[in-house]
């Protein structure tokens, strides 16, 4: 699932559950606040910070904290480039996106990349440590706020689905046929053989269930594919 969870931190007989956290903004401001904040908490502890994407990487290999707190723009790599390089390398750690960014396509982006939780910027206080609590025990966290239009966007998304059955490389045979390139110009285009754009040709029409060329263009042009 894109969505699966990774195991909790494992602590020590004897120790502290103490979670360990880097910090990752480009402002040194948010950083120092963060960290403050963090270390109010009790359980938590910011281990350490970083500027930018490159940097996340480094420290992150350095520390081995069980959280990463990392934002999603910044120069130098943002969170969603080194998101998938930070899970790659740290199975058991998990990473929570604390972003500006309310639009649910980053939301998903963000957890398709390997992010165990997404929180605003904007948020109190306490959710952010309640976030990064829940991440450590191993569960998912999303701000409250975005819960409503992340199901909202993804009804629209199995509507448009439902609606629209086509795979990926079958729009791209179609938005070409549209554009006026023969099966043989498609094959060119997309390195593949003249047979397989007439097996995809077949799959497209006995999907949509239109045959003609007109009624395929239009297919196209109401689906966005031009």
């Amino acid at each position: 699932s894109r969505y699966a969870r990774r195991r909790p931190p494992v602590y020590g007989r004897g120790m502290a559950a103490r979670i360990r956290i880097l910090v990752v903004d480009d402002h040194s401001v948010v950083r120092a606040g963060l960290k403050l904040l963090l270390e109010q908490a009790g359980d938590l502890e910011p281990v350490g910070e970083a500027a930018s994407g490159r940097e996340a990487v480094f420290e992150a290999r350095r520390l081995e904290p069980d959280v990463i707190l990392l934002d999603l723009v910044m120069p130098d790599g943002g969170g969603l480039d080194v998101l998938p390089t930070l899970v790659h390398e740290h199975p058991n750690m998990q990473v929570v996106v604390l972003s500006m960014e309310d639009d649910p396509s980053y939301v998903r982006q963000a957890f398709d990349g390997g992010a165990a939780g997404y929180i605003l910027k904007e948020a109190a206080d306490t959710d952010v440590v309640t976030a990064i609590r829940t991440v450590a025990a191993g569960s998912r966290y999303v701000d409250p706020t975005l819960g409503a239009r992340l199901v909202a966007a993804e009804a629209r998304a199995a509507k448009r689905a439902a609606e629209d059955p086509l795979s990926n490389r079958e729009h791209e045979v179609l938005r070409l046929l549209a554009l006026g390139y023969t099966n043989g110009e498609i094959a060119e285009e997309l390195f593949i053989s003249v047979k397989t754009v007439h097996s995809h040709l077949d799959r497209i029409r006995g999907k949509i269930g239109l045959r003609r060329r007109p009624d395929l263009i239009r297919f196209a042009l109401e689906h966005g594919l031009l």
